[in-house]
């Protein structure tokens, strides 16, 4: 089997099949990082850009520790020591980059569609390691390899989303992989945080009561709060956020049974999680940083026409 897409720009174009096949390989990758030498040959001469135009440490890191288990060749590429900071263009860097050979380009862009647009004018291999508030795909695989692995399934698994939708990447990813999974879907954060069209255009279910929400689902996935992409005030503040719709250790023991807890990371502690239920053994949120790097070598092998499928 191969993947039915050259690039991986976001869930949206994945087919269900897609999405089955980057876990199954996961799985695998899984058990390579378990052994004592971690590092296979899978894409010895094939070289990779990271492109992050954005800040990031999980994300960047992850993707560098991916490509050297796989044995790939990496540059990485900052903003603040490039020539994009005296003015050059997205399109000119990246080909001036592609002069010299490179075979893939891992990409984070502060604008909606940046991976997007260079897929249309380059020919390698472009991956979305997150654009705007549009899409974040490879955590919102790792997030559904997480569930899947504590869990056993995603059909039919109840999921919770909460927080900061209205600007959250990885919200939109979760809700598109979920939706094609089978899984069931509930947002969960103040009014002015989520999208009034999500319910009618994305068909989940919305509700702004936290313990109702917590006591319904499986899984929370709890986001942070992006104050960095909100223009205005959308809440009286962090105080009042936490008391409303932070995640509370006696809120988790007064349910009538035990959910899983996720987190995208940075975590804003005291905020959208408390550090009790962040360190607890409800929480999966290190195993998902750890699951990330399996994903992601999972993706990169699939993309890279190395698959004995393409061949």
């Amino acid at each position: 089997m191969s993947l039915s897409t050259r690039h991986l720009l976001g869930i949206k174009d994945l087919t269900v099949d897609d999405i089955s096949l980057i876990l199954k390989t996961a799985e695998q990758f899984k058990e390579v990082l378990q052994r004592p030498v971690k590092k296979v040959p899978s894409l010895r001469d094939v070289t990779i850009v990271n492109l992050f135009y954005e800040n990031s440490t999980r994300t960047r890191f992850s993707f560098e520790l991916a490509e050297k288990r796989l044995s790939a060749d990496t540059i990485n590429f900052a903003v603040s020591g490039s020539s994009a900071a005296k003015g050059e263009t997205l399109l000119d860097t990246v080909r001036n980059i592609l002069s010299m050979k490179v075979d893939m380009v891992v990409m984070r862009h502060s604008a909606s569609g940046a991976p997007h647009f260079l897929a249309n004018h380059i020919p390698a291999a472009i991956i979305n390691a997150g654009d705007g508030v549009n899409e974040h795909p490879t955590q919102g695989l790792l997030d559904a390899f997480s569930m899947k692995e504590r869990l056993g399934r995603l059909d039919g698994l109840k999921v919770a989303i909460i927080g900061d939708i209205m600007h959250s990447r990885v919200a939109m990813s979760n809700i598109y992989l979920l939706n094609k999974m089978g899984a069931k879907v509930t947002v969960c954060g103040p009014p002015t945080l989520i999208p009034k069209y999500i319910r009618e255009s994305f068909g989940i279910e919305v509700n702004y009561d936290l313990k109702e929400t917590l006591e319904w689902c499986d899984v929370a996935n709890v986001l942070r709060i992006q104050l960095e992409r909100q223009n205005q005030v959308l809440f009286s503040s962090l105080r009042e956020y936490n008391i409303a719709y932070g995640v509370k250790k006696s809120l988790l023991d007064s349910l009538k049974k035990e959910i899983v807890v996720m987190h995208p990371g940075p975590i804003n502690r005291g905020v959208e999680l408390d550090s009790d239920v962040a360190d607890s053994k409800q929480s999966i949120i290190l195993q998902q940083v750890e699951n990330g790097v399996a994903v992601r070598m999972a993706v990169l092998y699939l993309l890279s026409g190395r698959n004995p499928a393409n061949n």
